[in-house]
């Protein structure tokens, strides 16, 4: 069964690192993906199942609601990204991302 995809943008890191604190934190997902996007933008994907990333994304937003300076850009959910959208995007459990992943 694939797993939902919880994705956090931020203007500075100090709120990225909220809001991937909170995520993993509140809900049993794991934490797959951070880059930095552009002029400041960072981006944090989580996975697992989308009743578990629903409340992880909204534990991320109040977290970085919260960080004085941080700017919450956008967030999404993909509840069931299909297997060639996973393959392309950074999404995918990674052998550095399994070791950390919850799996009940």
């Amino acid at each position: 069964m694939p797993e939902a995809v919880g994705v956090i943008q931020t203007l500075g890191f100090p709120g990225v690192l909220a809001a991937a604190d909170a995520m993993v934190k509140a809900a049993r997902v794991t934490l797959v993906y951070y880059d930095i996007a552009e002029s400041g933008h960072h981006v944090v994907a989580i996975r697992g199942p989308k009743s578990e990333v629903c409340p992880a994304v909204e534990a991320g937003i109040a977290a970085v609601e919260k960080v004085f300076g941080a700017e919450l850009i956008t967030h999404y959910i993909v509840p069931n990204p299909p297997e060639n959208v996973q393959s392309v995007l950074p999404i995918a459990q990674t052998a550095v991302s399994e070791q950390f992943r919850s799996l009940g």
